[in-house]
């Protein structure tokens, strides 16, 4: 395993023992539940939106290392950004995760840009290999694209 692969680990096992934005929003906060049947992850996000941004952001619930760890990771990455912002996150996101996205070479230089870009989500990126556990680390993304259709 690579230095980076091994940082990423790290990252994730970080966030999903001291997740952050942990708790709830009192209304007016919006409030939206995803949930995985296919491995029983539960989320709440809590959202307050004020003159189009993410001022604030909550996240209850259970599950896996990975939905855990994404579901924090997705909160630190959004919180204080525009919804324009949260959205062009999002579909970073979900074009890594998918097989629309390219699984970036940890060990290629010439990626480097691309990591920097993502910031600590691409500790997730390692996931898109493992088609099951997709589902995890979108759960906390899917649940929050609805919470901001919704909013």
């Amino acid at each position: 395993m690579s230095n980076l692969e091994e940082l990423y680990k790290e990252i994730i096992l970080d966030h999903y023992r001291t997740p952050r934005n942990r708790g709830e929003l009192a209304p007016p906060a919006s409030k939206t539940e995803g949930f995985n049947p296919l491995c029983g992850d539960e989320l709440t996000v809590y959202l307050e939106v004020t003159d189009g941004k993410i001022v604030d952001i909550k996240i209850t619930g259970h599950g896996c290392s990975i939905s855990q760890a994404s579901s924090s990771l997705m909160s630190v990455a959004v919180k204080g950004k525009t919804l324009e912002e949260v959205r062009e996150v999002l579909s970073k996101f979900k074009n890594m995760m998918t097989l629309e996205g390219d699984v970036v070479d940890l060990n290629d230089p010439a990626n480097r840009e691309v990591l920097r870009s993502l910031g600590e989500l691409a500790a997730l990126q390692g996931v898109s290999k493992f088609p099951v556990r997709i589902k995890c680390a979108t759960l906390a993304w899917n649940t929050l694209s609805q919470g901001l259709e919704e909013n």
